[in-house]
């Protein structure tokens, strides 16, 4: 009689940037719809905001590093920049990667809001959408051709810029 086999899958080993940030290593894609975001933001909202990536904020109970933030517009302190920021931005964006599911980007909307964000945006890239949240519990879905509008953040993007 024969033995049945075992497959064994190897386990992926997380690098320092996974780690660190508590995500994904970010795809070019990824990459590409986050530049396009700061670029449209930074273009269409000139001086009125400060657009950041990866900045880790002192969310509880574990700190957060968003993939974009804005703050109101300010000059930078380069005397005093703390590792983690302990005043909420006014938005946060997440960009899901493929190994990321619609609950994992959902379970970080909480910790922000009660931080004190203002607004919350997922980016699907597999649909070319955006979910704006106005709070943990309420969105707005966004997808295709269409115009982003926050009205919390008085902000309107042209999808077709953000996922070109």
């Amino acid at each position: 009689m024969m033995e049945p086999s075992v497959e064994t899958v190897p386990v992926q080993e997380l690098s320092p940037y996974e780690l660190e940030r508590g995500k994904p290593m970010p795809t070019l894609v990824h990459g590409a719809i986050q530049a396009n975001l700061i670029v449209h933001i930074a273009v269409s909202y000139p001086n009125q905001y400060r657009i950041a990536s990866e900045v880790a904020l002192d969310t509880h109970p574990f700190g957060s590093t968003p993939d974009l933030v804005l703050y109101p517009a300010s000059e930078l302190d380069y005397k005093n920049d703390p590792s983690r920021r302990t005043d909420a931005p006014l938005l946060v964006v997440e960009i899901q990667s493929p190994s990321q599911s619609t609950k994992d980007m959902v379970s970080k909307l909480e910790p922000y809001f009660y931080f004190g964000v203002k607004s919350c945006w997922i980016v699907v890239p597999d649909l070319q959408a955006i979910l704006v949240y106005d709070n943990p519990f309420h969105y707005t879905f966004f997808h295709g051709h269409e115009k982003l509008r926050d009205v919390t953040m008085n902000i309107e993007l042209n999808l077709r810029e953000v996922f070109k």
